[in-house]
């Protein structure tokens, strides 16, 4: 179920030492981990990363980043065609990668024994806690063997039949990492507002969808952060925008069907020791708020 194969090998090695420690993990993988230590490659030479100074100044002090070179711009990464520096990046990570899996080789038949214990102890077919709201009871469940949820919603009574808002696991299709934002559906049920993430950055995309007839608008709003406020007319929608810190600081309002280029700003939070949200409240008025962001000191 895990597309990553470094982040389960972390999740493995996690779980090996807290199963040791509780004395939970069977006789058999508690063994193979142990023999699995003594064949440990010993005659690989790791990658080492080339030292490139670069002088970063800033008001009173000069420091010296022997690694700036690995810093890629978002439309280096994004990019169809790599240029030269996100190919000299891609080919060091790769020899890390590379160097990674010749040293945990011999611990491959390990971790899918430990990997099949762990999936035995997690409920696959689970289903959230319905809630319901403005005449719909809303669910997320998860199917057997599959990786991402489903939400659905019912209409007035938990026996009515299911309607699938978005099955995550045929979006998910085609993408090595895939994950839903917010979801938000319009005043009159008729429509969703969903954001997706591609990439791992909580740079999400906003689409909207037809509930009726399972189409997608052609609005498709880029590098937000994911949350969306329906205006009560059913055709406004409110989010708001990421600078290149990925910090809050920008609310838009979107009317369906217009070009996002005509998105009017409506906030703009200037102080970058701020962050800025909006949403409705319990009285379906809309309220815009700005809080102090916690990484800053």
């Amino acid at each position: 179920m895990l597309r990553n194969h470094f982040y389960l090998t972390a999740v493995c090695v996690t779980f090996a030492a807290l199963s040791c420690k509780n004395n939970t993990m069977n006789t058999e993988t508690a063994l193979t981990f142990k023999e699995s230590k003594l064949m440990a490659k010993t005659d690989i030479v790791a990658p080492v990363a080339e030292k490139t100074p670069t002088n970063l100044t800033t008001p009173g002090d000069t420091r010296v980043d022997n690694y700036y070179w690995m810093k890629l711009s978002d439309d280096q990464k994004n990019a169809k065609t790599p240029d030269a520096q996100t190919k000299k990046v891609l080919d060091y990570l790769n020899a890390e990668n590379a160097y990674r899996e010749k040293m945990m080789s011999h611990t491959d038949s390990f971790q899918n024994k430990l990997f099949e214990e762990i999936k035995g102890r997690i409920k696959q077919t689970d289903m959230s806690v319905p809630y319901k709201e403005n005449g719909y009871f809303y669910l997320t469940r998860f199917e057997e063997g599959k990786e991402y949820p489903i939400h659905s919603s019912k209409k007035e009574t938990l026996e009515a039949p299911e309607e699938i808002m978005l099955n995550v696991n045929e979006l998910a299709v085609g993408h090595e990492y895939f994950a839903i934002g917010g979801r938000t559906v319009s005043p009159d049920n008729s429509l969703l507002a969903y954001s997706e993430d591609t990439v791992s950055r909580r740079q999400y995309t906003i689409r909207f969808k037809n509930l009726a007839t399972g189409a997608l608008f052609a609005d498709v709003i880029p590098n937000t952060t994911g949350g969306v406020t329906w205006g009560n007319d059913n055709k406004t929608i409110f989010y708001s925008k990421q600078d290149a810190a990925l910090r809050s600081y920008k609310i838009f309002r979107h009317t369906l069907g217009t070009p996002i280029k005509s998105d009017v700003l409506i906030f703009h939070e200037k102080d970058e020791t701020f962050n800025t949200y909006i949403y409705k409240t319990k009285s379906k008025k809309i309220s815009c708020h700005r809080f102090i962001c916690n990484s800053v000191k």
